[in-house]
């Protein structure tokens, strides 16, 4: 008889992610079946490539063994709690090696299976010469790439647990894989019970970010307590595929249908057709109700065939990058801080062209407290505390040591009150190119490692056309002749944003149902590309979600390429939904003062724990 529920905590959203959270989930009352870790990002990729070219044994990431698993091992032995992570990156054998060496030295011998397959470099070749090209950019792949590896699905982990494994170490994989495959094991969900699989998804996206899920970033920050103690996500999941979000007892955090719902809304673009390897997604109709405290309901969500191909995640080195900064203080400290910045990026290029080299491929002058990245919407050009930060980048790594060389000397040269400078010299980078294409599953040679012998996997094929649905329509905004004033948007919505590559998403939901035909009447997509005309290049795009009551703006072009190819301040659009939420916006008086007067009335919490 399949089980019930499942409870499954999400300990990790991030390579670098606090330890608090394996030691909290493991300590959990009642005990979780799962623990579940995500590791990978683009960038992590490209880093982890880097780090086995210097020392091949590693390409792995090592907080998931010597701090994580260290310290819950013994626990989660005992508890008989199964353990999922991505932390294999690009080396996953070498993790899996690391990992079993620990555990003897504390004299434990867990079963550790290791997915492979997912690295298919040794395919670029062949993949050139057919004319694949970047689904984004329609560039030809790079002759050097650095790492390209699939987006696995969620049917090897299966495989894995199937065949006693007690730690399944993954490559790259979605990164909501390694929830939905213990709620496939263990309630025996079938490859076509598409609504089901969705909801298994929608709960890996949902934890998959660790403390997002939890009051993490969230829009009302000042009514989430206890920060020092921020409680990990736990889902408790149910054979139909809907699932409780919740928390440890005792943690700090909050959850709430808002708070749930901002992180449904992160990183996402068409709600209606978010593709996964496993299932296509549609998170359009999901409803999410308070069950009790930090308890939240979530489900609706809802299914279809996913194509036969895998997303590609490459990346390639684009020469170098070098960033460096200054403290500028006094009257008119922005206007010194931009005339020193391009005066340094003028007089390095003097020097490049004295020494015969080629000009910056991209050079960028930002100022920290002068709202440069705001354009016309900036309020503190009067700023008298200003950071300059340079960014640049160059095919000659030698002609960016040249630049960094040329930083300190702003401090006696130029503008009175220039200081800030101590942190040294500027190191150059390897200027990192994401890149993205799909590939026949058909070609990717999945495979499970375990006890020393290799089993290859199977994988189902349902030949499913990826389409975006038919828009839903909102109800209209009926203008009427009461008087108006301008209000905040903050005041009417929650947000929360993120980045694919080269494109941000923002996602808003009203605060009052009530209230969504005046957000979508005032917040229009001309409204949000004219806010951000600084930033976004590309259109702008728009798409409801009825469930939540709430909206999903897609802004292509809005990240100077993006992640670890972007010079921007905030190459991952983490800001980009604070910055909306700021728009002025004009609304009835009597919806005004509600909004305000609700506004004041919020809750704020304190730590529990105060630092000192």
């Amino acid at each position: 008889m399949p089980k019930k529920m499942i409870r499954i905590g999400g300990a990790s959203g991030f390579w670098g992610d606090s330890r608090l959270g394996a030691l909290q989930l493991v300590q959990a009352e009642p005990a979780i079946d799962y623990l579940v870790f995500d590791y990978l990002a683009e960038t992590t990729m490209a880093i982890l490539a880097a780090a086995r070219l210097k020392k091949p044994e590693l390409g792995y990431a090592t907080d998931f063994v010597d701090s994580a698993m260290k310290s819950v091992l013994t626990d989660v032995m005992a508890k008989g709690i199964k353990v999922i992570a991505n932390a294999g990156g690009i080396h996953p054998e070498g993790c899996a090696q690391a990992l079993r060496a620990m555990a003897k030295d504390m004299g434990l011998s867990p079963r550790i299976a290791v997915v492979t397959g997912d690295d298919v470099s040794a395919l670029l070749p062949d993949l050139r010469a057919q004319g694949v090209t970047d689904m984004f950019s329609g560039e030809p792949l790079p002759e050097k790439i650095l790492s390209a590896n699939a987006y696995l699905g969620a049917w090897p982990i299966v495989e894995a647990l199937r065949q006693g494994a007690d730690i399944v170490i993954t490559g790259r994989c979605v990164d909501s894989a390694v929830t939905l495959a213990p709620l496939i094991h263990e309630f025996g969900w079938q490859p076509t019970d598409w609504d089901r699989l969705a909801g298994g998804s929608l709960g890996g996206h949902i934890i998959e970010c660790g403390c997002q899920a939890t009051g993490g970033l969230f829009t009302d920050w000042q009514s989430v307590p206890n920060w020092p103690l921020m409680g990990y996500p736990i889902i408790e999941c149910d054979p139909d595929g809907s699932f409780v979000v919740t928390k440890a007892a005792g943690t700090g955090g909050l959850i709430s249908p808002a708070s749930v719902g901002e992180q449904l809304l992160y990183e996402i673009g068409d709600p209606g057709a978010y593709v996964l390897p496993d299932v296509v997604c549609d998170f359009r109709h999901v409803r999410m109700s308070q069950e009790g405290e930090q308890r939240v309901r979530v489900s609706g969500a809802q299914g279809s065939a996913p194509p036969d191909t895998y997303k590609v995640s490459a990346t390639a080195i684009a020469g170098y990058r070098c960033v460096g900064s200054l403290v500028l203080i006094g009257p008119q400290a922005a206007a010194k801080a931009q005339r020193t910045g391009d005066a340094i990026v003028s007089r390095t290029r003097q020097m490049l062209k004295g020494l015969g080299w080629p000009d910056f491929t991209q050079a960028e002058v930002h100022l920290f407290g002068a709202e440069t990245l705001y354009g016309e919407q900036a309020r503190t050009g009067d700023s008298r505390e200003v950071m300059v930060r340079i960014s640049v980048s160059h095919k000659q790594r030698e002609a960016l040591e040249l630049f960094a060389r040329e930083i300190a000397p702003a401090g006696t040269s130029w503008a009175p009150g220039t200081t800030g400078a101590s942190g040294g010299r500027p190191s150059p980078s390897p200027r990192i190119l994401p890149l993205a294409f799909l590939l026949d599953k058909a070609r990717v040679d999945v495979r499970i490692r375990m006890d020393d012998q290799q089993h290859p996997v199977n994988l189902p094929l349902h030949h499913g056309q990826v389409s975006s649905p038919a828009a839903l329509s909102w109800p209209q905004w009926r203008e009427n002749a009461e008087p108006q004033q301008s209000i905040p948007l903050e005041a009417l919505a929650w947000a929360r944003s993120g980045d694919k590559g080269n494109i941000s998403n923002i996602g808003l939901i009203a605060r009052r149902p009530e209230w969504l035909p005046l957000i979508a009447e005032r917040v229009s997509t001309d409204v949000v590309k004219a806010y951000f005309s600084t930033l976004v290049k590309g259109t702008v795009e728009r798409f409801y979600l009825p469930g939540l009551h709430a909206f999903n703006y897609v802004l292509q072009d809005a990240l100077d390429g993006g992640g670890p190819a972007s010079n921007r301040v905030d190459p991952l659009g983490k800001g980009m939904g604070q910055m909306l939420l700021d728009l002025q916006v004009r609304v009835p008086q009597s919806i005004a003062r509600e909004a305000l007067s609700a506004r004041a009335a919020r809750p704020i919490a304190a730590d529990d724990a105060p630092a000192g």
